[in-house]
């Protein structure tokens, strides 16, 4: 394994890339070739040479020419402990030895019963019930559907009201790419396409300090975010069958932070008009926020939290939706009523995973990682604070290890860059010229490394994204992307033998 060596050998120095090995043009072609890849424009992707992970160790990646980085995105906001954990490592291997996949339609299975149980355990108190699905979206669709139908059937005693139809969501979020989920989206830029496919849902302005859709100034408002919403239960509560928020922190949309006492605030107006709370936790759970799960920073247990991301350590693919005995048991009547939930997927609860997920869960208590993080947090906190007087940064929004820089042409009046300049992706291509992988949501430059990284690689991940902003800020540094001719002349697809 080779580190990748800079200009001047130390960190935030940019680096040449080594040239290519006959195994990594050949893996590249191939790719170009056959993989669409996600939230890609391909015309881009097939112009340049990507880079492909064929390792990783601890907190870093590894290139097929043997090339390390820091994860800066923890694998896209998934590993918790580190890549190839010897814990999570084992249990996987051990699992495999006995069962790698079983149904849950019609049987149980250990893994999944084991790992119900303890989520249950550590959950907010009353949500006993654990729902498996696949991914984020996935965890968030069953919630709605389940919020959905239980108003549909359940009896009064229980809270059911079938006259509550509507969704509440926040404008700018993102809670996955499942129509359900998308319906509850607020981000244009990747949903406004599908409108005709989705169904209405209430939409409540997003706290968003820097750039207040109320007008004001961070620290000199009225709170107008909270009276907002408490207009509009006002207005629609008797028809709202559930609220659907990301706790703390609205990590797709830039890294937006709710003020204190903002989810309190929510909860207790769902429960005065009667209406369900899901909390999408996918992104912030399992220690992002600094708290196992964001919701306990405001002593706030919803009615539904989804999770996924971080629950396997971010080995595999498992989601979870928790809710209360109350909805349980709006789903209980004789077969005949058909009032059972019909949903589910081929690989719900899978055993390897499960067990990944049980091991992650064994090693947050034996590593004592949220203890251990908090100095980790501070620690970024005070290294984010050196980048604050940068020219072109506006905000540096941070919550536990979830940080977003937002870049501005112009601090003075909060101006944006052009799209066409793709400032984000150029950043992102410097950074990993100088070792480090991050990703951009726009131009807000998006950290969140494993809960496990160390001092030093806290220090090499700020100093190399702050390099890498001077570098396309200050200096038109490309990162290597051919900005002047836009990619005219793109080759076709390479023919691979």
């Amino acid at each position: 394994m080779n580190r990748r060596t800079t200009d001047t050998g130390m960190p935030g120095a940019a680096s040449t890339a080594p040239a290519a090995t006959d195994a990594t043009l050949r893996l590249r072609a191939l790719d170009k070739a056959h993989v669409w890849h996600p939230f890609t424009q391909m015309r881009d992707w097939l112009a340049a040479d990507p880079l492909v992970i064929a390792a990783a160790e601890g907190n870093r990646l590894i290139d097929s020419d043997g090339v390390s980085y820091l994860d800066g995105i923890s694998s896209l906001w998934t590993n918790v402990h580190g890549h190839r954990h010897p814990r999570l490592d084992a249990a996987i291997r051990a699992q495999l030895d006995k069962v790698a996949h079983t149904t849950l339609l019609g049987l149980g299975s250990q893994p999944s019963i084991e790992l119900a149980a303890r989520l249950a355990a550590i959950a907010p108190r009353g949500l006993t019930r654990v729902f498996y699905s696949d991914s984020g979206s996935t965890a968030v669709e069953v919630a709605l559907k389940i919020a959905f139908q239980f108003h549909r059937q359940a009896p009064a005693h229980l809270g059911g009201d079938a006259r509550r139809t509507r969704f509440l969501s926040l404008r700018n979020a993102y809670h996955g790419d499942t129509v359900g989920a998308v319906a509850l989206g607020g981000m244009a830029l990747f949903h406004s396409i599908y409108a005709p496919l989705l169904f209405d849902t209430v939409k409540a302005e997003s706290p968003y300090c820097y750039r207040c859709p109320f007008g004001r100034q961070a620290g000199a408002c009225e709170r107008e975010c909270i009276t907002h919403m408490e207009t509009l239960f006002a207005r629609h509560g008797h028809e709202l069958c559930a609220a659907v928020v990301e706790p703390l922190v609205q990590g797709a949309a830039g890294m937006l932070l709710q003020p204190p006492g903002w989810l309190r605030r929510v909860r207790e107006l769902c429960d005065e008009h009667g209406v369900l709370l899901v909390a999408d936790e996918v992104a912030v759970g399992f220690g992002k926020t600094g708290t196992l799960f964001a919701c306990e920073q405001e002593g706030v247990t919803p009615d539904f939290l989804c999770l996924a991301k971080g629950i396997s350590g971010g080995y595999l693919p498992l989601a979870a939706t928790l809710t209360t005995e109350r909805v349980h048991d709006g789903f209980l009547a004789r077969h005949e009523e058909l009032r059972t939930f019909f949903h589910g997927h081929t690989y719900t609860g899978n055993p390897l995973a499960c067990a990944a997920a049980i091991a992650s869960l064994e090693v947050f208590e034996e590593e004592r990682t949220m203890k251990r993080l908090q100095p980790k947090i501070a620690r970024l906190a005070a290294r984010l604070d050196t980048l604050r007087d940068l020219p072109h940064v506006g905000d540096i929004r941070q919550r536990g290890v979830m940080t977003g820089i937002e870049m501005v042409q112009n601090r003075a009046t909060k101006e944006g860059y052009d799209l066409t300049l793709r400032m984000g992706h150029r950043v992102t291509l410097e950074a990993r010229r100088r070792g480090v992988i991050i990703r951009p949501l726009g131009d807000v430059m998006v950290l969140m490394p494993p809960l496990s990284i160390t001092d030093d690689e806290i220090d090499l991940l700020v100093d190399a994204t702050g390099e890498a902003i001077r570098a396309v800020t200050e200096r038109g540094a490309t990162g290597g992307l051919d900005m002047p001719n836009g990619f005219d002349g793109l080759p076709p697809a390479p023919r691979v033998a």
